[in-house]
């Protein structure tokens, strides 16, 4: 683009406030499913209406004061057979728990932050609960802040609801919610998108994209490589009583929505049953999966099968499983015996007995299998080949650190297992190398062999009374080779332990990563952000006056970063954007009074503000011969400009349209390959004396010479200087991100 390099007033990009999802409280509070329209304008009441026509009011929703201030909720039409809480917590959307709350589940009388109601005459009614009056009515206050009881308002969408209280925690029909934001937030919005600015160029992070709740209670998952379809091994979700969740889901893995759903399994006498998916072994060629189903069942499905085709095994708990050495097989642990069987038939055709433990992973390249006992402290290696075992090795921590997992690294063959808060990182031959210590119990680990990356999943305990628990997970990332974290970590809200241990998938490249949370039945969906990383650069420059000149920058991220170009008149002391400037190259025409001023791009996305070095911009005065040579040789008429030194212009005759000015008034200029040593014009009656060593002057005026000014105005020296190549030029300016070149007369005046 061409634009003039004036100051504009340059307005600054919004911060967009962090972008979080869910905190989970350790108070067992009832899922809130419904969805309220909220009437009326901000800064008046709101109010939204329940599943059975309640009514629920809250006196003001947003600008609330983050340290803490008073709201009064106003209720009627609620039911007088059951008893519901008032109170502030996370907005997990339609049919999800609600949690965690401000204050949790008030059974004592004493809180200020929620308050409950039960139907006259209930057991509780007076010093621990008020009681309804008449038509169902409440009229009460509660302290609502920002943070605090594992809940953070600026992370996670909050609101105001209503819900059944302990007593009936499956009961829906009292869930009614009202979003509410506090100073700096709209509501509902969880405190906006985005990680920031100012980061560090080229940092990576992860964001929630979207969150699936298609699958009950995720209990596993596998991204199909051929396919491309996420099979999900579930359990049932207690808070959707209406509806048994268990077994295997194949959801669309960009919008979450259910493909499939193979709920049946062969038990114990070979009659379907409904079956949970505990654990999936590994994928199908072309699509499907081979997984275990409780308690002893080796199944396998395909998207659109209506039952698993399986067997059922003699013996103890299947507790881990994995692909066997053929297609035909799988390994399978039950306690402390490793079997690889055929998977038609049950047939176990090796069997090992081992010291101890409960679960494994498999490393088929290098025939090897490793076997954790966490219980004793110990990992023992398996040769594959020989069904021996090859070696014993210590867990550091002691015996009875908590299970986590125990992964390979398909690169590199390293084990990775997590113990207690600790990543325990072994190489092939059994030797500890790193130890990666994070703030959450280790509980799956997944590796992308495309970008050397091993993503792990971390759980908080949800046990809120130590205080090392918030309620809030974590992902974390580390390069395989150096073990260096390669992303920033990212928060999980709402993502403990308590309810199962969470697992995650990858995609190949590590663009999508997602992550279950059985407390909560759901998986996140998690997307790759990089801030601007500058790849091309502007250097400092030199440019006649009149001169067009051009910067260019570039920068990678994602999302794709924004541009916009800066000036400073003051040595960088202040900055203004360019009006219009937003675009990879910021072309203009220099000008003396530009002298000194300096440039640089500032790329923008979601995740971060990146600006290139300031460049120099010098502008020297332009000199006589400089211009006459130019406009000489880059306005010519009809030239040959392909012919050498000793060609005229036109076709041949002395001086002909080359070099005189016409009867139209107009003055054509030799082409820079014109030359010779002179020829007369003969058109008009002017002669005009062409220019030596290839550089023709404009046609002088009637009866003048060369050397005369042109009828179209401008000064032109006759000094015979060669013209540099601006394609020369231009060349050997564009590898170092600047592009200069002489600006043609022809050029539109308009555009600068």
């Amino acid at each position: 683009m061409t634009s003039t390099p004036g100051i504009a007033p340059g307005g600054q990009s919004r911060l967009r406030r962090r972008a979080g999802t869910a905190a989970v409280a350790a108070l067992l509070l009832a899922g809130i499913p419904v969805g309220a329209a909220v009437s009326a304008d901000a800064g008046t009441p709101k109010t939204a209406t329940g599943p059975q026509g309640q009514k629920l009011t809250v006196s003001a929703n947003t600008g609330l004061d983050p340290a803490g201030q008073k709201v009064r909720v106003q209720g009627e039409g609620y039911g007088l057979t059951t008893g519901i809480y008032v109170a502030l917590c996370k907005d997990n959307g339609d049919n999800r728990v609600p949690s965690p709350c401000l204050g949790g589940a008030d059974m004592s009388g004493g809180s200020k932050t929620s308050q409950w109601i039960v139907p006259p005459g209930d057991p509780y009614e007076g010093d621990l609960a008020q009681a309804f009056g008449p038509g169902g009515t409440f009229d009460v206050e509660i302290e609502i802040a920002q943070k605090g009881d594992g809940l953070d308002c600026a992370e996670v969408a909050c609101s105001v609801v209503t819900r059944a209280d302990h007593r009936a925690a499956g009961d829906r029909t009292q869930d009614v919610r009202i979003p509410v934001a506090f100073a700096g937030q709209d509501p509902g919005d969880g405190g906006g998108g985005g990680e920031g600015v100012d980061v560090p160029a080229g940092t990576i992070s992860y964001k929630s994209a979207a969150e699936f709740t298609t699958a009950g209670k995720p209990l596993d998952l596998l991204l199909h490589p051929d396919s491309k379809k996420l099979y999900v091994g579930a359990d049932n979700l207690p808070d959707t009583a209406d509806v048994d969740e268990r077994g295997l889901h194949v959801l669309n893995p960009e919008t979450g929505t259910s493909e499939s759903w193979i709920s049946q399994a062969p038990g114990s006498t070979g009659a379907l049953r409904p079956s949970a998916a505990a654990r999936i072994a590994g994928p199908l060629p072309g699509d499907g999966v081979v997984y275990n189903y409780p308690l002893r069942g080796v199944g396998s499905a395909k998207s659109g099968d209506e039952a698993a085709s399986g067997v059922w095994l003699a013996g103890p708990t299947i507790t881990d499983i994995a692909p066997g050495t053929t297609p035909d097989t799988v390994l399978v642990a039950q306690g402390a015996t490793l079997s690889e069987i055929e998977r038609a038939t049950g047939t176990a055709t090796r069997t090992l007995t081992l010291p101890g433990g409960t679960q494994f992973a498999a490393d088929p390249e290098r025939g090897a299998l490793w076997y954790s006992d966490f219980a004793a402290g110990k990992m023992h290696r398996v040769d594959l080949t020989s069904f021996t075992v090859s070696g014993s090795f210590d867990l550091p921590g002691g015996p009875g650190g908590m299970a986590g997992f125990t992964e390979t690294d398909p690169a590199t063959g390293a084990v990775w297992v997590g113990v207690d808060r600790s990543v325990l990182v072994f190489d092939a031959a059994g030797t500890l190398v790193k130890t990666l210590v994070g703030k959450d119990l280790a509980r799956d680990a997944a590796f992308d062999t495309a970008s050397g990356r091993a993503y792990v999943v971390r759980q908080d305990g949800g046990d809120l009374s130590d205080p090392a628990n918030d309620n809030n997970g974590t992902l974390t990332v580390y390069g395989t080779e150096d073990f260096a974290v390669a992303a920033k970590d990212l928060s999980l809200p709402g993502n403990h332990s308590q309810a199962g241990a969470a697992s995650l998938a990858v995609e190949p490249g590590g663009t999508t990563v997602f992550v279950t949370s059985p407390a909560e039945g759901k998986i996140t969906k998690l997307v790759r952000q990089v801030s601007p990383l500058v790849t091309r650069a502007p250097a400092d420059l030199t440019a006649k006056e009149g001169e067009e000149v051009a910067l260019t920058a570039e920068a990678e991220g994602a999302p794709e970063p924004t541009v916009r170009w800066q000036v400073s008149t003051d040595g960088a002391q202040t900055w203004k954007d360019v009006e219009g400037a937003t675009e990879s190259a910021l072309t203009f025409t220099a000008r003396t009074a530009q002298d000194g001023y300096r440039y640089r791009a500032e790329f923008r996305n979601d995740v971060g503000t990146t600006r290139t070095a300031a460049v120099t911009l010098t502008v020297t005065a332009a000199t006589g011969g400089d211009t006459g040579g130019d406009v000489g040789g880059d306005t010519g008429g009809n030239g040959d400009a392909s012919n050498g030194v000793g060609s005229t212009g036109g076709d041949g005759a002395t001086g002909g349209d080359g070099g005189t000015q016409t009867s139209g008034g107009s003055t054509n200029g030799g082409s820079d390959s014109t030359g010779g040593s002179g020829s007369t014009g003969t058109s008009g009656g002017s002669s005009g004396t062409v220019g030596g060593s290839g550089s023709t002057v404009g046609g002088g005026v009637a009866g003048g010479t060369g050397t005369a000014a042109t009828s179209g105005g401008g000064s032109l020296a006759a000094t015979g200087a060669t013209v540099m190549s601006v394609t020369l030029a231009a060349a050997g300016l564009v590898g170092a991100g600047v592009l200069v070149h002489r600006r043609a007369r022809r050029r539109t005046e308009g555009a600068l």
